[in-house]
């Protein structure tokens, strides 16, 4: 056995393009990276905004890793997800920060914050043009067992409802499934935000429980079913993309080799690159050749009473923190580029 060992060892240092014959083989055994992910989404929407991207990680990890994925409140609630990643229930999640409950003061700003933006693109250009990136990585970086990972664009927030909505007032009254920040500010009109597991719906729609859904655009309405339960879609919206992000466990993060870092990063990469053009053709598409829901609209002069209260909404959460200010900053300043540069930037 000693002979053995120093065999061994001598085989070890080897010049490089020496072959050692008769070398025994030295197989080290490497135990499969597991991980659980959780998404917002649940199974029908996850098969396009998270599923192609996890799939294609697994069949590219080759065996070193393999992600298992879990859809909305799957394991635990989804405003549960962020104290389950930290204690290490789950390795990663995919959703909103408003959504997940994040303790950072960035978090209103997740899912959607009030004409922040108008188009998908805005949001990756804010990421990683105007600042956020950074500034996300400061707050996340402030809190233990978290690390936030990457942001991307979802669809617009529109409303579907039962009965028409085709001016203000008629927002009154209406209980509706909606986001955290969203609802607060929706509340300024008479809606009354109503939180649900996800799942439930469109059974509640069905029931009378809720007139509305006030989550996603067009395209979601169709895929999860709600297109089926709702009769009118409205064509103002109030923020024309979703701001969603995947996080995972700083432990386990950080305890991957850096090629599975960079591939993980890519797979995000790719799920940011197919919603952008699955929402971008499925909310025209829709509102044209859909047959399902009615199209209503306020008028422009009337819904300009919203985007202006949103102004107003803007310079209230800027007060919250120094952190909270700047990225109100950063929200004007881009607005500001994007009127001016005009046409096809900004039509009004």
């Amino acid at each position: 056995m000693s002979n053995r060992r120093d065999f061994l060892k001598k085989a070890g240092i080897v010049g490089a393009g020496t072959a050692v014959i008769g070398a025994p083989a030295v197989v080290t055994a490497k135990q499969t990276i597991k991980w659980r992910l959780q998404t917002y989404a649940g199974p029908a929407l996850a098969e396009h905004v998270i599923k192609p991207a996890i799939d294609a990680f697994n069949k590219a990890a080759n065996g070193e890793m393999v992600i298992e994925l879990y859809y909305a409140d799957q394991l635990v609630p989804t405003g549960e997800l962020f104290r389950a990643m930290q204690k290490g229930t789950i390795d990663a999640v995919q959703s909103d920060d408003d959504s997940i409950a994040a303790p950072v003061d960035v978090s209103v700003f997740g899912g959607y914050f009030p004409f922040a933006t108008r188009y998908s693109l805005d949001i990756p250009v804010l990421f990683e043009e105007y600042g956020l990136k950074e500034i996300w990585e400061e707050a996340y970086g402030e809190v233990k067992g978290v690390t936030w990972l990457s942001a991307g664009a979802w669809d617009p927030c529109h409303f579907a409802t039962v009965d028409p909505i085709t001016k203000l007032s008629d927002l009154k009254g209406k209980r509706v499934f909606t986001f955290p920040t969203a609802g607060r500010f929706l509340s300024r009109f008479g809606v009354i935000p109503v939180t649900l597991p996800w799942e439930d719906v469109e059974v509640a729609v069905q029931t009378g429980e809720l007139d509305g859904i006030a989550w996603s655009g067009i395209t979601e309405d169709y895929t999860v079913g709600w297109a089926d339960v709702t009769n009118y879609f409205l064509t103002n919206n109030i923020s024309g993309a979703w701001a969603g992000s995947f996080f995972a466990n700083t432990e386990r993060w950080e305890a991957l080799p850096d090629h599975l870092k960079t591939l993980f990063r890519l797979c995000m990469d790719s799920s940011h690159y197919y919603r952008q053009h699955w929402y971008w053709g499925g909310e025209a598409k829709l509102r044209t050749q859909g047959t399902k829901m009615k199209l209503t609209t306020i008028p422009d002069d009337e819904w300009r009473k919203v985007e202006l209260e949103a102004y107003k909404f803007w310079d209230e959460i800027a007060e919250t923190s120094p952190r909270a200010k700047r990225v109100i900053n950063i929200f004007k300043e881009y607005a500001s580029v994007m009127e001016k540069a005009g046409k096809p930037y900004r039509y009004s």
